[in-house]
């Protein structure tokens, strides 16, 4: 059995940047327990194409700039190799592919089971895994029955494997806007959601959204009842629009239901497709604490501001939300982190 002071659950963005900060926060030793074989968390197994919305300047974990130019977007790799480059500056101990499986209170300190067996304890956890590595399948109609391929964005890592098909993309976001658009290159594709696509410059007046919400402050003001009421917008400075011209990428009303070899439009039309992506998200999941008393009857947390409110010791860092608009960003999850290891410490302490 490992003791530490502080385990945080988790080497993506959120948990990297709590571990940077625990030692300023009086937790001297910090274990991070990391399911994957290397640190990175989700970035991995994004799709080969993703580009960051926000600039590298605006993409910086605590006490460690995003090297580059600080105004181009960064790509998926260069995120992983920059978390990597991050992580190996702590001086917390990582445990790869180590996955977590409970949570028990016990006499004043967490015990921390592993899948494998092994065991880890500390006074104080922080949950740390977010959401991205728990997709949201809606439940469609019909689609056991259909006989193409259907995948999540999180399964999907490049158009190659579609060439010449009728692909169908699901989602009014980032995710989906930017995968139709690669895909519209080589397959027919169409871009399928609930609602219009709300457009959002990425450079209003010349400055990058980003300087915006930092200077207005909306960045990191905490006004979550309201942001969660805003129907989601895409950032664009014209490239994705552009491509989805381009590329005869059209926008259609969800359709209704799957039929065997393809779908039913909301007009009753029939039409054959060979694949579904569906970019619907994720959801949050904390299985590993089912039974700790830490969920409510939706298994999401019972917190406020990241801090548990119904057992002692336990913190979250890095939900949509937590705190402000950025909390589930790089730029945003250090703050979220500081605030919660600030208040966890009394706590323990």
């Amino acid at each position: 059995m490992e003791h530490a002071d502080l385990i945080v659950i988790g080497a993506g963005q959120s948990g990297l940047a709590t571990a940077a900060l625990a030692p300023r926060h009086g937790f001297a030793r910090t274990l991070i327990l990391e399911a994957g074989e290397a640190p990175g968390g989700a970035w991995p197994r994004y799709y080969d194409s993703l580009t960051l919305f926000s600039p590298a300047r605006y993409s910086s974990l605590p006490g460690m700039r995003f090297p580059g130019d600080g105004d181009r977007y960064p790509r998926r790799d260069e995120v992983v190799d920059y978390l990597r480059a991050y992580a190996r500056r702590l001086t917390a101990d990582l445990h790869t592919s180590t996955t977590v499986a409970s949570l028990t209170r016990q006499r004043g300190a967490w015990s921390v089971r592993a899948v494998d067996g092994r065991e880890f304890t500390a006074r104080a956890v922080i949950a740390a895994t977010g959401d991205y590595g728990t997709p949201y399948i809606p439940d469609l109609s019909g689609r056991a029955e259909f006989a193409g391929r259907v995948l999540h964005a999180a399964d999907y890592r490049g158009p190659g494997a579609f060439a010449g098909q009728r692909v169908v993309v699901v989602g009014g976001g980032n995710s989906a806007i930017q995968i139709a658009a690669e895909l519209g290159a080589v397959a027919d594709t169409t871009l399928a959601t609930r609602r219009p696509i709300g457009w959002m410059a990425q450079r209003p007046l010349g400055k990058d959204l980003h300087w915006w919400l930092k200077h207005t402050g909306l960045d990191v003001a905490p006004i979550r009842r309201l942001l969660e009421k805003v129907p989601v917008s895409v950032l664009d400075d014209g490239r994705y629009r552009t491509a989805l011209h381009e590329h005869g990428v059209d926008q259609r009303g969800m359709f209704t239901r799957f039929a065997p070899d393809g779908v039913v439009w909301a007009d009753g039309t029939k039409e054959a497709v060979d694949a579904v992506v569906l970019a619907t998200g994720y959801r949050p999941a904390f299985p590993y604490l089912s039974g700790s008393g830490a969920l409510d009857a939706d298994g999401l947390p019972l917190h406020r501001g990241g801090i548990a409110t119904a057992v002692p010791g336990l913190g979250f860092v890095g939900m949509e939300f937590q705190r402000s608009f950025s909390s589930k960003t790089l730029r945003g999850v250090g703050r979220d982190a500081g605030h919660v290891l600030s208040l966890l410490r009394r706590h323990v302490s």
